[in-house]
């Protein structure tokens, strides 16, 4: 048997620290599972709404108040650029399926490429509901 010494390695790449440097495409990919959560929670506020307009005209405004207060804009617009990012997200992963753009150089101008774009879109939603 091969004599193999365990006690001087990292028992695992998420040991942040000396031993795992967080790379772009790493964290582009953790921040679609998280912004794919955070999407499910929006979707359970507007659901939230919607059951409150069909309950009564309280439950409504009471929803429709917070959903129109700074906090509930916040949220909002958080929500947004959650759902753009995840997206984004999505879109490279169908790029990815077809072997197009693998490199780590390409990979990690793409991660840059959903922060960046995710927030642009955010602004131009933002700035199209302003309008309307």
């Amino acid at each position: 048997m091969a004599d193999v010494n365990r006690g001087n390695r990292p028992l695992s790449p998420f040991m942040i620290g000396p031993y795992y440097r967080p790379q772009m495409t790493s964290i582009s990919s953790i921040m679609v599972r998280i912004t794919g959560i955070a999407s499910l929670g929006s979707v359970f506020l507007v659901i939230c709404w919607f059951l409150a307009a069909a309950t009564s005209e309280s439950a409504f405004n009471c929803f429709n108040d917070l959903y129109g207060s700074w906090i509930g804009n916040i949220v909002m617009l958080a929500a947004a650029w959650a759902i753009w990012y995840h997206m984004l997200g999505r879109v490279r992963h169908v790029i990815w399926d077809f072997g197009y753009c693998l490199d780590v150089e390409t990979s990690e101008k793409m991660g840059w490429g959903m922060f960046i774009g995710a927030t642009v879109l955010t602004v131009l939603t933002a700035l199209v509901f302003l309008i309307f």
